[in-house]
């Protein structure tokens, strides 16, 4: 047996008696599989291989030695044969056959370069190289010539082409393995070479050699195992011939013929050995190593194929010792691998013959396949389930409930495919068992039918499940297996309305309530073909078959429920929750079936019934649902539009004619009217704001008989709040219906003045009632006055619907000021603020919930009010400033309306951030005073978010170039709007704003921060540059932000080149040269620069204020040096004490600088000055170099980190890639034992490639692929 990595060629296999496999017998061994012993000959050869070498004339040496280039274009013809894929693979192996027959070096070594060229490699095998260098001298040199300009090789490659390759040099290997499985693959030649190449390939560090070679070897293998089965297969099939023959009488019994049988048995067994030796060399020259390689594609092939081979060849390949690969590549990092690892155990569990192979398997890992049903790929997790559904099939006695119940819950996951897995695993375990049904007996149906049971077990799991509003879910996880069993609503009406059998337990209220839900979700699906809300990923077409199927389930659902509702709604006509499910049904009916089925009279029974529900409930779902019934009932395009249309109409006059009534009585005796008249007048006013909602009620004169009321309530402050709430709403309705008739075009002007009149009427009635002491009806007014302000705003003209113009209105400032106080009174208030609940800390957090929400809509109202202008969009300011302070409640709903502003108008939205912050700032001080510390937390705070306003910028500052500069010059005039409170020459009462504005220097272009500090100088004085006191530090950080940056070119250049330069890959690089065009460039940056500026109307630099370095022109510094020499710091000192700098050659003294006079010093002076001005200069280089050296690293370790821990995964990955040991002696521990020549490659250096400490840890270390978990772990 065979355990090297390399076999030379003219090594012989030698022939064992033992037919079984040799490698990894058991879990416990070293998982390497490297403690194998070796056999490796190199002594005398077996005839057949010596009469093949003597059959190599001297013509074929020639051609080897001649034409190898030739050689070359024959192996270029065969891999763009494959390549393209278009001709028949069994027509290019049989031609290679005949080649291997004529010349069987030739051919050879058209195979190796095959498999070198379909590795990317553009170097040839000559046949001088096949003949007198081993495969690592050759690999070695094949290293050397690899191309690496680009890290793509074919199995990497995009596009159409190179889809198909990796199918067509798959299929290649197996053909040509089938095709010379009776006798070219034992000549002892071939398959060794081939053998022998792959596992040295394999084991090299070019990841393009390691994948390429590792799939053609999982393949060989593949066909390689076909090859065994079909020869133990015609091994027995001999043994039974040769028995059946020994077992005849001596008269009968032919000798000859047994002894063929004898020589045929032998001749197959001596194939076997031969054809298992080799799969023990590949086994342990590539999976063992490749199977846990640092790249997740190479893993991921190896656990495919074993898959394949235990599956094929299950009495070989299906025991612990192949299975515990498998096992621990489980818990792999990446989730392709797992994934490999499922669909491999799949193929083994659905074949129920081997179920008992895998019990052992099964107890050791099943914990790990039930906690990969979590898994965070949602492909692993779909897999996982699948598998343990075929466990579930094979044994209910290895799942216990735990592990059921571990994914019982996933059918309310919002992954689609990962719910319709549990469903199916939850429909296996609970409802495979059916009732037997008699044959010949009539077809139990209702009550009595099979699904009964298990109908009842559906309500059961949803009600244990508690997860009452997700009952969509658990019917959409279900309908793909169990769709037969939900679509029996024959079933479930008889459940509701039969009474139950004798002995039969009947169901409970809670029980009947969940089978109602239940069933109106199978019947929403069934009509809609669609996942509800959060499952589906859009609509996709459906096919003619599922039209179909919709088709004749909604007319099946009509036929039953027309007939079945009227009874259900009156048995449960008093329970609200029932009614408003059942309601919901005739909005999924075929209303043409009333007519052509002639249920005309279920159709009045329904209409009877849902009148008195009308007349029974007052609660607004079940009175909703009622006006939603009507709404779908009342269909033009339907013949009975006409009877239900009466039948509302009468209803509804009823209701206006009570309430009529009632409101009268009840405003004549105003302050006298009891409990019991305001209920009705409630009753009433409910039910027709309900019906309002989805039908035009504009015949009955609502908005005269509603402002009446509502004006009472305004003078008198006592009506009730419900009635409050619902005139409101009830009246807004109306002005929509009006506003939706004259959007139509066809109206008189007549109404648009009236609708005008009512419109602004109203507006100023909900404005009076943000005042109102009840913040229910608070709420319900500035809820309306948001949307009909926005609905009636300037953008209800476009569309084409300019005869609408003189509908729009605009709000006065003192509504905006009205509505945003509401805001900052009842949306920006603490949780402990806006509860009152003392019903449980349960019902306590409910409550809250319930509250944040409503305060969430709340602000989203006016948020919208700000996006589309119709409030100033600096009102906004009051909204920003809160984003620190309530981000866990409001923070996305601020952050997006950030967004929005700024795509509207960027300049406003700056100018309203920094509005917001001078908003905190002055805030701040009313409650700290001047004096306050720079450390407070409101300071930091106020900080913390300006920085968080910063990030929302982005990264593109060209886009937001305009705003941050105007944000800027806003801040700058904030804080020297106000003196100083301690008289002159204090600082200024706000300078500790620009503390604060630094955080946005950031975003400032390099062009723009000189323009920024020379509008900063126009406010400054000369005393101020001066000043050094803790006072004046944010004027001074201000500065030093202004100036970061802006000078210095050199750091610009080496992380531009470091960016680049990461990038690169190819070998020749291009030196930098400085153009004229790049010098003429740099000279006109500063007139650029200085037309940035015109937004500020800037102008001469202040005389008194010291020259900026950043006047000085950068076109000629010396890119080596951080900056130039003449560069006197930010702040320079007095004139006194000031030496006069030594002017640079290359600079150009501004024009207009003033020179001023400096005080003479005396000589010992000057020099003192002078030595030390020479070591500060001396220092703050060096420390800039190694500043600049550090930033240097950092960029390329980060250009470097960016690229991912894939080698060869874009175009600027290395492609050597160590994979090896990271130490010699670790190597030779790994290779004690083996006397094979180890493959030991000395790259020739190369520019791009790194170091290996750089490269990834060892990737021999399972701790490197897996979880800690697995390592160390005896398996059994």
């Amino acid at each position: 047996m065979i355990a090297a990595p390399e076999i030379p060629p003219e090594f012989a296999y030698p022939q064992d008696t033992d037919t079984r496999f040799s490698s990894d017998t058991d879990f416990s061994e070293d998982p390497d599989g490297r403690s194998g012993t070796t056999a490796k000959g190199k002594g005398g050869k077996k005839g057949k291989k010596a009469a093949g070498e003597k059959g190599k004339g001297g013509k074929g040496a020639g051609r080897i030695n001649g034409h190898h280039q030739e050689n070359g274009m024959e192996n270029m013809m065969l891999f763009e044969v494959v390549k393209v894929g278009r001709s028949a693979m069994q027509s290019v192996v049989d031609e290679w056959i005949e080649s291997y027959k004529h010349d069987r070096d030739v051919a050879l070594l058209d195979l190796i370069n095959f498999f070198i060229q379909c590795s990317g490699c553009k170097g040839v095998v000559s046949g001088e190289m096949f003949r007198n260098m081993q495969n690592s001298e050759i690999i070695r040199r094949m290293t050397e010539e690899f191309d690496e300009d680009s890290g793509d090789y074919p199995l990497t490659i995009a596009g159409p082409q190179w889809k198909k390759f990796k199918t067509s040099f798959c299929e290649f290997i197996s053909v040509l393995v089938r095709q010379c499985q009776y006798s070219i693959i034992y000549d002892e030649y071939m398959m060794d070479t081939v053998i022998s190449l792959l596992t040295g390939l394999s084991d090299s560090q070019v990841r393009a050699f390691r994948h390429t070679s590792t799939l053609a070897a999982m393949k060989l293998m593949t066909a390689l195992v076909n090859v065994a089965l079909n020869l133990s297969i015609n091994m027995d099939n001999t043994q039974r011939q040769y028995e059946a023959e020994r077992n005849k009488i001596v008269a009968k019994r032919a000798n000859d013929r047994l002894e063929l049988l004898l020589q045929k048995r032998k001749e197959l067994q001596e194939n076997q050995d031969e054809i298992e030796n080799m799969m023990n060399a590949i086994f342990k020259g590539v999976f063992v190593h490749r199977y846990r390689d640092s790249i997740a594609e190479i893993r991921a092939i190896c656990i495919e194929e074993i898959g394949v081979w235990m599956k094929l060849y299950s009495d070989a390949f299906l025991n612990d010792s192949y299975l515990k690969y498998v096992g621990w590549t489980m818990h792999d990092k990446q989730g392709e691998v797992r994934l490999k690892c499922l669909t491999a155990l799949q193929g083994l569990y659905h074949n129920r013959e081997l179920n008992a192979r895998l019990e052992l398997f099964t107890s050791r890992f099943k914990d790990r396949i039930v906690s990969m049903t979590l898994d965070k790929e949602y492909d692993v997790a779909v897999q996982a389930i699948k598998l343990l559904t075929l466990v579930l099939n094979s044994t209910d006695e290895v799942l216990t409930p735990e592990d059921c119940e571990s994914v019982y819950h996933l059918v309310y996951s919002a992954h689609r495919p990962v719910a319709v897995a549990a469903g199916e695993f939850l429909y296996k375990k609970l409802f495979s068992q059916r009732e037997p049904e008699e044959e010949g007996a009539p077809k139990r149906r209702g009550r009595q039918s099979p699904n009964a049971n298990l109908i009842k077990t559906t309500v059961f799991f949803f009600l244990e499940s508690e997860l009452h509003e997700h009952a969509a879910y658990l019917v959409d996880s279900l309908w793909e297996c169990g769709a037969e069993l939900l679509k029996d609503w024959e079933c479930m009406i008889s459940l509701l309305l039969d009474d139950p059998m004798p002995g039969e337990e009947a169901l409970t209220d809670r029980q009947e309530t969940a089978l109602i839900e239940i069933m109106l979700c199978t019947v929403r699906q069934a009509a809609e073909c669609h996942p509800p809300v959060g499952r589906g990923t859009g609509k996709r077409v459906m096919t003619a078959k599922e039209k179909k199927t919709q088709l004749d389930d909604r007319t099946r659902i009509t036929e039953l429920f027309a007939v079945a509702l009227p009874p259900l709604l009156a048995k449960y006509a008093i329970d609200g929750e029932k009614v408003t499910n059942l309601l919901q049904l005739p909005q999924y009916f075929d209303l043409e079936i009333y007519t052509t089925g002639r249920l005309e009279k279920h159709l009045e029974a329904l209409l009877r019934q849902i009148k008195e529900i009308v007349e029974k409930h007052t609660d607004t779902e079940v009175l909703e649902s009622c006006s939603k019934t009507y709404h779908a009932l009342c269909n033009e395009e339907f013949t009975i539009f006409n009877r239900v249309d009466i039948a509302r109409s009468q209803l509804l006059d009823e209701l206006v004619d009570k309430f009529s009534r009632l409101l009268e009585d009840f405003l004549q005796e105003g302050e006298d009217a009891d409990e019991d008249d305001a209920y009705q007048v409630l009753s009433t006013l409910k039910r027709i704001t309900a019906f309002h909602n989805a039908h035009d009620l504009s015949g009955w004169d609502l908005f005269t008989s509603n402002f009446k009321l509502l004006n009472t309530g305004i003078e008198n402050g006592d009506m009730p709040e419900q009635i409050v709430i619902h005139s409101l709403q009830c009246t807004h309705y109306v002005i929509l219906w009006q506003l939706a008739k004259l959007s139509e075009g066809s109206s008189r002007k007549d109404d648009m003045v009236n609708l005008r009149k009512q419109m602004r009427a109203f507006c100023m009635m909900c404005q009076r009632y943000l005042t109102n002491v009840n913040t229910a009806v608070k709420e319900q007014a500035f809820t309306i006055l948001c949307d009909l302000l926005l609905i009636f705003s300037h953008q209800m003209v476009s569309g084409g619907r300019e005869h609408l113009e003189p509908l729009v209105y605009s709000p006065e400032d003192s509504l905006q000021s009205e509505l945003l106080s509401f805001i900052l009174n009842h949306v920006f208030i603490d949780q402990d603020d806006d509860t009152n609940s003392t019903d449980g800390q349960q019902d306590d957090e409910a409550v809250k919930i319930e509250a944040l929400h409503k305060r969430r809509n709340l602000l989203a109202a006016y948020c919208k009010l700000v996006i589309y202008c119709v409030v100033e969009m600096r009102t906004g300011a009051d909204i920003f400033k809160q984003y620190m302070r309530y981000y866990n409640d409001y923070g996305d709903i601020i952050k997006e309306t950030m967004s929005k502003t700024r795509q509207i108008d960027k300049i406003q939205c700056a100018k309203t951030l920094i509005l917001s912050l001078q908003q905190l700032f002055n805030e701040m001080l009313s409650e700290l005073g001047h004096g306050f510390d720079r450390s407070s937390s409101s300071f930091c705070g106020i900080k913390e978010l300006a920085r968080r306003f910063s990030l929302t910028f982005g990264l593109d500052q060209v886009k937001t170039r305009d705003a941050i500069a105007m944000l800027h010059k806003d801040g700058i005039e904030f804080a020297f709007k106000e003196p100083s409170p301690q008289g002159e020459g204090g600082p200024p009462l706000n300078l500790a704003f620009l503390d604060i504005l630094s955080e946005f220097s950031s975003k400032l272009m390099r062009q723009d921060k000189r323009t920024v500090h020379m509008y900063l100088e126009r406010f400054m004085t000369f005393q101020m540059a001066l000043q050094r006191e803790d006072c004046w530090l944010p004027l001074i950080s201000y500065r030093n932000s202004l100036q970061a940056g802006g000078d210095d070119d050199t750091m610009s250049v080496m992380s531009g080149y470091s960016s680049r330069g990461s990038s690169v890959r190819s070998k020749k690089v291009k030196p930098p040269a400085a153009t004229a065009g790049t010098s003429a460039a740099k000279r006109k940056l500063p007139e650029e620069e200085s037309s940035s500026g015109d937004v500020w109307q800037q102008s001469i630099q202040t005389p008194v204020m010291l020259p900026s370095p950043h006047l000085t022109s950068t076109a000629m510094r010396d890119p080596k040096r951080g900056r130039d020499d003449s560069y006197m710091g930010v702040y320079a000192l007095p004139h006194e004490q000031q030496a006069p700098p030594h002017p640079h050659p290359h600079q150009q003294h501004h024009p207009q600088t003033p020179q001023h006079h400096q005080t003479p010093m005396d000589y010992n002076s000057q020099v003192t000055w002078m030595l030390t001005q020479r070591q500060q200069e001396e220092a703050r280089q060096q420390q800039e170099r190694a500043m600049n050296y550090v930033k240097l690293r950092t960029n390329l370790q980060h250009a470097i980190s960016r690229r991912g821990t894939g080698l060869m995964e874009e175009d600027e990955e290395p492609i050597v890639e160590d994979v090896m040991m990271s130490s010699e002696g670790r190597m030779d521990d790994l290779n004690e034992g083996m006397d094979f020549d180890t493959m030991d490659i000395d790259l020739p250096p190369s520019k791009n490639r790194r170091e290996r400490s750089e490269l990834k840890p060892d990737y021999f270390d399972p701790a490197s692929i897996m979880d800690e978990s697995v390592l160390g772990v005896s398996m059994f």
